[in-house]
């Protein structure tokens, strides 16, 4: 009777969990409710085969409890019973996949009006194209991916010249318009999920899979990744924010397209001296930092990152946190730098600074300390000398001291707390492997053992032109 009653309270606490639960669907922001409607069809069906199975057990053990008086009938076979069973189980499988079918049919037929874009997958990114005004995307291709060209376009194809680039997380969508999003993976297996447009596929090197959808509702929605994609993973997050038609267009005429990218001046070094002469206050006529100040060393840190530093402090992405006092001294001097010139002429004087790593100032267990560098050396190399595709700063021969202020600000949503911060974002959440001030200190001063990268003979060639 026992175990008769355990199975009856597991059917009944079973089907209360079911319908009060907390946990259950986000809200519907896409076309997709035949989804939900076979989602729901199928707890409708396995919830019932749950119930029977086990009140039929339930009945079973009291009705054929042991009687020492009763002897037990042996029966073989009994082919009423197996017609029923076999009956009864063909329409509950058809009742599930027959639905699913249909739906999956028109998942994969798109809408001869929906607009195209594509998302980009790599560890651990999201990136989107668009096509230009021609309508047509260029063509890719893996042998054309590079730094200077993330995306792989071909340089000879007239129809990429017009693609717009969304070199980060965040894509913007229109509200009621159907759109296909062509998929394609840089690296590994990826899946492209919002759980709110109830859609997700795989992104399959070598291949461009597909998905579509319509947004029905304005807000902001999350891209994850739903395919084990390695140690970053569950940091490969990314946003879609579905705007009105008139937002939307606003948005993608500030993104650059591939021939604004080709177009862009470098930055001329000889101009950027006088830019740096107000940097150099804080940070050193050579960029080598002051403690003092609280500013770090400048020199020899790529200048893709500087870039997007400088960028962030401009736009408030970074140093307008209140508990940032160093972040927020740094916003206003990052305006001093007025336009994307200056800041490409003060990155490139910066690049002829000479690269001597700073001094360490913190000492910590090096055995504990490498053992914690195996997982932030999967990001930012073994030797710590970063990796732009990676979106992971160069870590060896940085202040020690400002290493450890970033992880410590990152731990506490000091840094990387702002929506527009999807690196910093993923560091928050890396970052939260150093349970301990302890072991912050472990990782850094193995930091200060790793060798930084050599000089280049660009840079030599940089400081001769500014002597």
């Amino acid at each position: 009777m026992a175990f008769a009653l355990a199975l009856l309270l597991l059917v009944i606490g079973s089907v209360a969990f079911h319908l009060w639960s907390p946990w259950y669907l986000t809200p519907l922001a896409s076309n997709w409710g035949l989804i939900d409607a076979t989602i729901d069809l199928t707890f409708w069906v396995t919830g019932f085969v749950f119930v029977a199975v086990n009140l039929f057990m339930v009945w079973c053990v009291i009705r054929y409890r042991y009687d020492k008086n009763r002897r037990a009938e042996y029966q073989p076979e009994n082919k009423k019973l197996e017609w029923w069973l076999t009956g009864l189980t063909s329409l509950g499988v058809a009742a599930m996949l027959a639905p699913g079918l249909f739906v999956w049919g028109a998942f994969v037929t798109v809408p001869d009006d929906a607009h195209e874009f594509e998302a980009i997958g790599q560890q651990w990114h999201w990136s989107y194209r668009f096509p230009g005004e021609d309508g047509t995307f260029g063509t890719v291709a893996s042998r054309f991916i590079s730094d200077a060209n993330p995306f792989g376009m071909n340089p000879e194809d007239p129809n990429g010249q017009d693609d717009v680039l969304v070199a980060n997380s965040e894509v913007h969508l229109p509200i009621d318009q159907p759109v296909k999003a062509n998929l394609r993976a840089k690296d590994v297996l990826h899946n492209f999920a919002v759980a709110q447009f109830r859609v997700k596929m795989d992104l399959v090197p070598g291949h461009v899979t597909y998905l579509w959808f319509t947004p029905t509702k304005l807000g902001e929605y999350e891209v994850l990744c739903e395919e084990l994609c390695g140690i970053g993973h569950h940091t490969m997050r990314g946003m879609v924010v579905i705007d009105t038609q008139e937002d939307f267009d606003t948005w993608l005429a500030q993104q650059p397209t591939y021939a604004d990218i080709l177009a862009r001046i470098p930055g001329d070094a000889v101009a950027g001296q006088a830019v740096y002469a107000v940097c150099s206050a804080c940070h050193g006529a050579q960029g080598e930092g002051n403690p003092i100040l609280n500013s770090p060393k400048t020199a020899g840190q790529e200048p893709w990152y500087l870039r997007r530093q400088l960028a962030y402090f401009k736009n408030g992405t970074r140093g307008a946190h209140p508990e940032d006092i160093y972040g927020r001294q740094m916003a206003p001097m990052a305006a001093t730098l007025v336009d994307d010139a200056a800041v490409e002429n003060v990155i490139a004087y910066i690049q002829t600074l000479p690269d001597t790593p700073a001094q360490a100032t913190i000492v910590g267990d090096l055995d504990n300390g490498e053992r914690l560098w195996r997982t932030c050396g999967a990001c930012h190399g073994v030797n710590g000398q970063g990796i732009q595709a990676l979106n992971a700063p160069r870590l060896a021969g940085v202040n020690d001291w400002y290493l450890a202020t970033q992880l410590r600000n990152f731990k506490t949503g000091v840094r990387g707390a702002h929506s527009g911060d999807a690196y910093g974002i993923q560091m928050r959440l890396m970052a939260n492997v150093l349970k301990t001030d302890q072991a912050v200190d472990d990782v850094v001063a193995y930091i200060n053992t790793l060798p930084g990268p050599a000089v280049t003979e660009q840079q030599l060639s940089l400081n001769t032109r500014i002597d």
